[in-house]
């Protein structure tokens, strides 16, 4: 199973689509829940506290947790479609963090078991959010020996 925990509201309606998209096109190989955590807007540190105790409340212990963290390891599709194949056969449900405008705290990155980061640049989490679908999308063809990779 995969999970995402992830700070914010979808608003546009062309970011829903392409997650609906996404989580239609997941369904043929995983089971995949989406946690939204309400975003805070007042100072960044008390953004960071408050919304990482929200997110650590609904990772259960034996959750493989990943971090999306711009100083995360790098990697490439095909590694990643392999590091996921690997974690899912020691651990249930994998899940995937992306934190709000402000990153995220401490006691999350330390609670995470790899920080995974997919570049240097920030994106906004909305299309952040549609950027982790589509590479997961890819890394389950990836590991079916589907066409869609290249």
């Amino acid at each position: 199973m995969i999970k995402i925990i992830c700070v914010g509201k979808i608003k546009e309606k062309f970011y829903k689509d392409a997650l609906l998209e996404y989580q239609k096109r997941l369904g043929k190989y995983t089971k995949l829940e989406i946690i939204e955590i309400p975003d805070f807007s007042l100072t960044p540190s008390y953004n960071r506290e408050k919304e990482g105790e929200l997110i650590l409340k609904q990772i259960k212990e034996k959750e493989y947790v990943i971090p999306l963290a711009i100083d995360g390891t790098l990697l490439d599709s095909i590694t990643l479609s392999q590091k996921l194949q690997t974690i899912k056969m020691s651990a249930g449900t994998v899940t995937f963090v992306i934190g709000g405008s402000d990153g995220l705290s401490e006691e999350v990155l330390k609670r995470g078991n790899f920080s995974l980061s997919f570049s240097k640049l920030t994106f906004p989490h909305q299309l952040f959010r549609v950027l982790l679908l589509e590479q997961l999308y890819r890394c389950f063809k990836i590991e079916n020996g589907e066409t869609y990779h290249k």
